[in-house]
């Protein structure tokens, strides 16, 4: 008879051996004879995590945990709640962790990375700092703690920690681009040849794509507008050829959307009469930061960050079984939710951020999709839309680095397809305006930028918020900010910006004449 001590050896070395399936079963054998033993629980879950199988393998580090409290066991099981989008329980199940109690840096890191993960980067810090202290060889932990210390606005801690990662592994892709993204190149100061012989190095479609990005940021400050066209499209080429843009389930997702919200009959007296939550939504790169920035300025908002609970409570409700948040089936289901579930569901995901602020800002600009089904569920949220110069927005989607293993922004791998997507939401915010009037609050990037006082004053006017000066002084709030816009929003208003499309001509001829056709005129 094998040992329960030689049976959980054998599991361990399958499963570093990538062979799950005889992991599996060394263990389901194990935990048959010893029911009792923690670390054949914490397996499971972690082949459970291998695989994306989130809630069993939740299930099995909370068995775990049950038996035997493990620093290691408590980090895996925050990161399996920030994956779910979880941030109260990732929050709650990290706290119970003291980052300087911590020996091992691999469970220090995994907790930041969750923390991270869900936005809590200030406390993902103490656990990278505590990774950096156990082990100074590991370019990745040097690299999560600079994307933190980016976000919080310690930039010259992130742009040590981004060289130190470079100085371990030259070829560290996410470090160079993350480097480059910080501050802007002169001709004095640059890493343009040092990316170039990475991008030559560069097999993989993802390195290739940080890179290109990398240079394309680079040429673009050194105000070389076609050396940086053809860096971005060179970065994209080989992701965008494994990954070609669904239009088709795009434009049915669009269409689908639009009958729903007019097929199904509307109550203004459902959904929860909560107040707090301010709706700040659009196309990425179109301002929704800087609006953000402004309100939470005020005293009685506070920004909330981009909140995936919307779309989450939507998916929860519905109880559909597709891979996806967000798809024509889930949204069927949902017009038939109780609205004023709905609402409390979203409002009870989001309160371990929000605390008990008279308004916070919820600013993912994806939202857009479920501007009607807010509307229901939320009757008396505000909602702001922010528009901007067509061209400017597909240009500035482009030249985004964006997640690349989330499917909302595969569009932008490719201009002609991010002018495609562009048509679909400009003709679907005209509809919701249409539909839902003066409490769909329509807001343009330029006007703010050309006449701050009174469009800020108009704006909170429509959130029923007295004037306040320091709303004006938007970029000396030193609050955190999670985006591709956390270094920009920390300077005043200019119109560097407005009209940089121009400059890429006439790589942008193309989509200009897309738009034109779609009846989209600038």
């Amino acid at each position: 008879m094998i040992s329960i001590q030689q049976r959980h050896k054998n599991a361990v070395a399958a499963l570093n051996q990538g062979q799950l399936e005889t992991a599996h079963q060394h263990l389901v054998h194990l935990l048959r004879d010893a029911p009792d033993y923690a670390d054949g629980y914490f397996l499971l879950g972690v082949i459970n995590l291998q695989v994306g199988q989130l809630k069993k393998a939740v299930r099995l580090f909370e068995k775990a945990l049950g038996l035997h409290s493990s620093d290691e066991y408590r980090a895996q099981l925050t990161k399996c709640y920030a994956l779910q989008g979880e941030l109260a329980l990732a929050r709650q199940t990290a706290e119970q962790t003291n980052p300087g109690s911590l020996t091992r840096a691999l469970d220090a890191d995994t907790f930041g990375v969750a923390l991270s993960h869900v936005g809590l980067h200030e406390n993902a810090l103490a656990f990278f700092r505590q990774a950096l202290q156990l082990t100074r060889n590991n370019p990745q932990y040097y690299y999560n703690f600079g994307v933190s210390a980016k976000f919080v606005g310690q930039f010259n801690e992130a742009e040590q920690a981004f060289e130190q990662a470079l100085a371990l592994d030259a070829d560290h892709h996410r470090a160079h681009f993350a480097l480059s993204d910080l501050k802007k190149a002169t001709p004095d100061a640059h890493h343009i040849g040092r990316l170039q012989g990475a991008f030559e190095r560069a097999s993989s479609p993802e390195s290739r794509l940080h890179l290109g990005h990398a240079l394309a940021k680079e040429y673009q400050d050194l105000g070389k507008f076609n050396d940086a066209y053809q860096a971005l499209q060179q970065g994209k080429a080989a992701l965008h050829a494994a990954r070609p843009f669904d239009h088709t389930g795009s434009e049915a997702l669009f269409e689908r959307i639009q009958s729903l919200s007019q097929a199904e009959p509307y109550d203004q007296h459902g959904g929860h009469s909560s107040r707090e939550p301010i709706f700040v939504l659009g196309m990425p790169r179109s301002g929704t930061t800087l609006v953000e920035r402004i309100l939470s300025s005020h005293s009685d908002v506070m920004s909330a960050g981009e909140l995936q609970d919307f779309g989450i409570s939507v998916k929860r409700l519905a109880q559909t079984t597709s891979q996806t948040v967000l798809d024509p089936t889930t949204l069927e289901q949902a017009y038939q939710c109780n609205a004023q579930q709905l609402g409390q569901t979203y409002l009870d995901a989001t309160r371990v951020v929000t605390g008990s602020h008279a308004h916070f800002v919820d600013k993912l600009p994806f939202n857009f999709f479920y501007v009607d089904l807010i509307r229901r569920a939320l009757p008396n949220a505000k909602i702001v839309c922010l528009m901007r110069d067509p061209m400017d927005t597909c240009i500035g989607n482009f030249r985004q680095l964006f997640t690349i293993n989330n499917p909302y922004y595969a569009y932008s791998l490719d201009l002609m397809d991010t002018a495609r997507f562009y048509a679909r939401f400009y003709h679907l915010m005209q509809h919701w305006k249409q539909l839902h009037g003066e409490q769909f609050y329509m807001m343009q990037y330029e006007s703010l930028v050309d006449n701050p006082e009174q469009e800020i004053s108009k704006l909170l006017a429509y959130c029923e918020l007295s004037w306040q000066d320091s709303c004006m002084h938007f970029h000396l709030n030193d609050a955190p900010v999670s985006t591709a816009s956390k270094v920009q929003v920390r300077e005043p208003l200019n119109r560097r910006a407005i009209g940089r499309w121009k400059r890429f001509a006439p790589h942008t001829d193309a989509a200009k004449a897309l738009l034109n056709e779609q009846g989209i005129l600038f």
